[in-house]
C-alpha cells in the first residue's frame, strides 16, 4: 500500500509539472496609441481684394476694397501699410500700379493683388477766358459741385469725370490769374448733430482737395472749410434734397 500511494503521489506531481510546462504565458498588453497630432493652424483667407474702377485716367482715383478673415496682420504695399480686416482706401496712381496684400496669421501668409490700369487721356481743349469774364465768374460757370453718399466722404466713381473736368478748369483759371485762390466748401444734409456734420463736411472738403491735387491742381491755390449742415441748398425732408446738400462746393476765396 505504501508503495502504491508513493507511485500515485509521484504521478500527480509529474502531471502538475507537465501542465505547468505546457501552459503558455499571456502576451504583453499592446502599447498605448500615439497621441493624435494637433490640427494645423489655417492660413488667413482673403475673401476679396479689388480695385474699383480698375482702369482710370492719370490722376483719377480708384477705390481698393478688401475683406480678410483669420489674420493677425494685414499689409498693403505702395505706401499704404497696415490695414484693418475689412476696409476701403482711395488711391491716385499716376501710372499702372499693382497693389499687393499680405495677410499673416498663425497658419502662415496669404497674398493677393489688385491692379489699377492708368490710361492717358487726350489733352483737354484749352479753356479761354471771355473778354469780360472774371476768374470768379469762370469758376461759377465751369466748376461743378461734387456730391457724396450718405455719411461718406470718399469720391464716388460716378463723380470722377466731373472731378476731372473741374481739375482742368481750375488749372486754366489759375494759369490766367496766378493770384486767384479757391475755397472748397464741405456741406452735409440736415441729419445728424451740428458738431458731427462739421467734421463730416471737413472730410468731404479735404477729400475733394486731395483728389484735385492728385490731378495736378496746385494745392496752395485751394483752401478748405466746412459749413456742416448750416448752408443747405434746400430744406425739404426727402432724399432728393438730402443728396443735393451732400456736396463739395467751390467758391472764390474772399
Amino acid at each position: 500500500m505504501r508503495k502504491t500511494r508513493g507511485s500515485l503521489t509521484l504521478a500527480a506531481a509529474l502531471v502538475l509539472v507537465f501542465a505547468a510546462g505546457c501552459h503558455k504565458k499571456a502576451p504583453p498588453p499592446p502599447p498605448p496609441p500615439a497621441p493624435a497630432p494637433a490640427p494645423a493652424a489655417n492660413k488667413p483667407v482673403i475673401n476679396f481684394f479689388t480695385a474699383e474702377p480698375s482702369t482710370v485716367n492719370s490722376g483719377q482715383s480708384s477705390s481698393l476694397r478688401w475683406s480678410v478673415t483669420g489674420a493677425t496682420n494685414i499689409q498693403i504695399d505702395n505706401g499704404i501699410g497696415q490695414v484693418s480686416p475689412d476696409g476701403r482706401r482711395a488711391v491716385y496712381p499716376t501710372a499702372t500700379t499693382t497693389y499687393h496684400m499680405t495677410a499673416t496669421g498663425p497658419g502662415g501668409d496669404t497674398t493677393a493683388e489688385a491692379t489699377v490700369t492708368v490710361s492717358t487721356p487726350p489733352p483737354p481743349e484749352p479753356i479761354t477766358q471771355r473778354s469780360t469774364e472774371t476768374p470768379a465768374e469762370m469758376l461759377a460757370r465751369q466748376v461743378q459741385d461734387i456730391h457724396f453718399d450718405y455719411d461718406k466722404s470718399d469720391i464716388r466713381p460716378q463723380d470722377q469725370s466731373i472731378l476731372q473736368a473741374d481739375a482742368t478748369a481750375l488749372k486754366s483759371i489759375f494759369a490766367l490769374d496766378p493770384n486767384f485762390t479757391v475755397t472748397v466748401e464741405g456741406h452735409c444734409d440736415e441729419r445728424g448733430s451740428a458738431e458731427y456734420n462739421l467734421g463730416l463736411g471737413d472730410r468731404r472738403a479735404t477729400a475733394t482737395k486731395d483728389a484735385l491735387v492728385g490731378m495736378g491742381v496746385p494745392g496752395d491755390k485751394l483752401k478748405t472749410i466746412s459749413y456742416g449742415k448750416e448752408r443747405p441748398l434746400c430744406t425739404d425732408a426727402n432724399e432728393d434734397c438730402y443728396q443735393r446738400n451732400r456736396r463739395a462746393h467751390f467758391s472764390a476765396t474772399q
